[in-house]
């Protein structure tokens, strides 16, 4: 089928919008990744009926021979590559972006609601996401849920998936579905089904049941993985129960489309005070973690000398985004930082724990008991007992990558060794091999390191200049180096960003030969055709990262 003819059939078979216009395909070209692949076809669902519809056509097509598939998208901010496509782009923001209701300790969404607008709603109830991540004003709950998000609140609350309750899907037959916990006699009559529907649960129950030693043997054993599909999740291993919802969770639209999601959520704490502890010596830096973490900080944070050293230097740029009086306040506060940086007394990194509370007494009380419980190691420390006191070390820590890719002209945010995450107890051996390799390589880019220090959960993005084709090459030479290293200490690939087209090829890296034969039967059981996002967590080729990589900023 030509494109032409797929478009057509698109245009008489649902209600939204159909469009191979230049600006639109080229708009949906990209995401926040140093990809770009170029969509055939943009479509906007109306609604599930319009999904299912896209879904059928696009089947169709394939079922006659055409190369075709698609990928849902909602706000375009995935670091991998998820949501890129050659075929139809299934674009949720314009349309099915409305919020459902709001319960007690619960809300149902579409894909397409930002999650700015999905906490406003949240707030009405005092209630959070806590899983949001550090995206929060510009993701939307399509991705958060494909690529089971995580953020500075996990290491207290846990990732996106704790609180997928059940989705609504569209299979890729283009029937639909709900996924939710089912008990063991539900499941039963599941599989009785004569539908896809039915297939799933009777395929995917063996699969689970004759390799539960297998998969339970290579579930990472880190606090937090988007790597693969969650095998691991799909039984609770208490109660036997079944929800196949914690595997369409992390999966980026490669076994089903999601369009209705109802999410657990928390009252968020209060009151906040935060312990700053400046670090010298990575070799003391797991004692610091494992006394620091029974005090249960809600979050636990950390960036390194080149993060602080940069901040500073671009200090005006990041102070004349806020407001006269806001930014005359915390220009004063960064005084001591900007002398620090003046007399070469950088830490090796800042540490954030940051105590949440329902008084300020009780935050208050726990960052000074963490900070007593730091006696004897050879770190400084202080304590900024209110948000506001805070606020100087959480500008730096969430904002220095924006300001970089702000000033730093011609070169691009090139996000490919961006979320990996190892044991905390690894820090003394792992983290100086970790710098004598980006060292190594300095000269082909700028970059940072900050991340989630208490679950070991770290983000490089290196600034490149992609138009040189040395640089492009070394994404390919220092990211298996860097793997190596990860995987050696029993870590993981991505903890938050997923796999994409950046990842999937280092998968058999990760979890071997007999678990990417388990992904694969996964993905053949819920697609047979391939349509579903074709290439991401299964088929990914080391080519597609040459192939698709940006060469310019145009």
């Amino acid at each position: 089928m030509e494109s032409e003819d797929l478009k057509n059939a698109l245009m008489g078979a649902m209600r939204g919008e159909v469009t191979d216009a230049e600006d639109a395909r080229r708009a949906a070209a990209r995401d926040t990744s140093l990809f770009e692949r170029m969509p055939g076809l943009v479509v906007y669902p109306k609604d599930v009926e319009d999904v299912s519809a896209v879904v059928k056509e696009v089947a169709r097509a394939r079922g006659a021979g055409a190369e075709v598939s698609l990928a849902a998208r909602a706000a375009g901010t995935d670091m991998s590559g998820g949501p890129l496509t050659t075929g139809v782009v299934v674009s949720f923001t314009k349309h099915m972006n409305h919020m459902g209701e709001v319960g007690a300790d619960y809300a149902y969404t579409e894909p397409g609601v930002f999650y700015r607008d999905f906490e406003k709603a949240t707030l009405e109830k005092n209630l959070i996401l806590p899983s949001y991540p550090a995206s929060r004003e510009i993701a939307a709950m399509g991705g958060i849920v494909a690529n089971n998000s995580g953020g500075e609140r996990t290491l207290k609350y846990g990732k996106t998936e704790k609180y997928v309750e059940e989705v609504d899907v569209v299979l890729s037959d283009g029937s639909q579905a709900t996924f939710k916990e089912l008990t063991v006699a539900e499941l039963k009559e599941k599989k009785k089904l004569d539908t896809l529907e039915g297939k799933i649960y009777r395929e995917m129950g063996a699969l689970l049941a004759d390799n539960a030693g297998l998969i339970e043997g290579h579930r990472p054993r880190v606090s937090k993985n988007s790597a693969g599909y969650a095998l691991w999740s799909v039984v609770d291993r208490k109660t036997g129960s079944f929800n196949l919802a914690k595997l369409i969770c992390g999966s980026q639209g490669t076994l089903a489309l999601w369009t209705k999601a109802k999410l657990a959520l928390v009252k968020p704490k209060e009151h906040r005070a935060m312990l700053v502890a400046f670090l010298y010596d990575f070799a003391i830096l797991p004692e610091i973690v494992k006394r620091i973490l029974p005090f249960e900080p809600e979050s636990f944070e950390s960036y390194d000398s080149h993060t602080f050293e940069l901040a500073v230097k671009f200090l005006p740029e990041m102070l004349s985004q806020m407001g006269f009086v806001r930014a005359a306040r915390l220009g004063i506060d960064f005084i001591p930082e900007a002398a620090m940086v003046a007399t070469g007394g950088v830490p090796k990194m800042i540490l954030m724990a940051e105590f949440a509370e329902d008084t300020i007494e009780e935050a208050d009380r726990k960052a000074v008991q963490a900070k007593e419980a730091l006696a004897g190691l050879h770190v400084q420390t202080k304590i900024e007992k209110n948000e506001k006191e805070s606020e100087k070390y959480w500008i730096v820590r969430r904002e220095s990558f924006s300001l970089l890719r702000k000033n730093l002209h011609g070169l691009y945010a090139s996000p490919f060794i961006d979320d990996f995450v190892v044991p905390p107890a690894s820090y003394p051996d792992f983290l100086p091999k970790l710098y004598a390799l980006l060292a190594h390589y300095s000269s082909h880019f700028i970059y940072t390191i900050a991340g989630h220090v208490g679950d070991g959960n770290f983000h490089i993005i290196p600034l490149m200049d992609l138009s040189k084709e040395e640089n492009r090459k070394i994404i390919l030479e220092l990211a298996p180096k860097i793997y190596e290293l990860v995987i050696k200490e029993g870590g993981t690939t991505t903890g938050e960003h997923n796999d994409g087209i950046i990842r999937t090829p280092y998968l058999p890296m990760l979890f071997g030969s007999e678990m990417i034969a388990l992904f694969e039967r996964t993905k053949k059981i819920f697609d047979p055709l391939n349509i579903l996002n074709p290439g991401k967590k299964v088929g990914g080729t080391f080519a597609d990262i040459e192939k698709n990589m940006i060469t310019s900023m145009s």
